[in-house]
């Protein structure tokens, strides 16, 4: 399969991806030099729900975000991959895809610098309103 044969969901798919590695890097980034200037052994991340506590809010923000990334997005790539799989991955379900990961990287953004939780929640809504219509539509269009 070539570039030009692929489905076209599966971009917004690897930018998901891609956004959640870029994710991961601000959370490293920001949370090994809190972890140094609050003395903290680095074994001490061994478990790191304890570390929400040790940690800056403004710190453990990108943490919690990158974990969020690791939940419900994990339903958008298995819908996403049917649907490409069922040749579905054009049309309406590409710009609810597009809508999918449009509202994770600004739900990324809110959570990890203002974090307020009324913004995060109409986001998150919306992200959610997405990739319920993706799986509605693929559930139709295969049954």
């Amino acid at each position: 399969m070539n570039l030009l044969s692929a489905e076209p969901i599966l971009l917004p798919v690897i930018a998901l991806v891609i956004w959640t590695l870029i994710m991961q890097g601000w959370m490293v980034i920001t949370r090994v030099p809190a972890m140094n200037a609050a003395g903290m052994d680095p074994q001490t991340a061994q478990r790191t729900a304890g570390l929400g506590d040790k940690l800056p809010g403004h710190v453990q923000w990108k943490a919690d975000n990158y974990n969020h990334l690791m939940e419900q997005p994990t339903i958008f790539y298995a819908a996403a991959l049917a649907l490409a799989i069922a040749g579905m991955g054009d049309g309406l379900n590409l710009i609810l895809a597009w809508v999918y990961v449009g509202s994770r990287v600004v739900h990324s953004i809110v959570q990890s610098t203002i974090n307020i939780v009324a913004y995060r929640f109409m986001v998150f809504a919306v992200g959610t309103l997405a990739l319920a219509a993706m799986a509605i539509n693929g559930a139709i269009h295969l049954i």
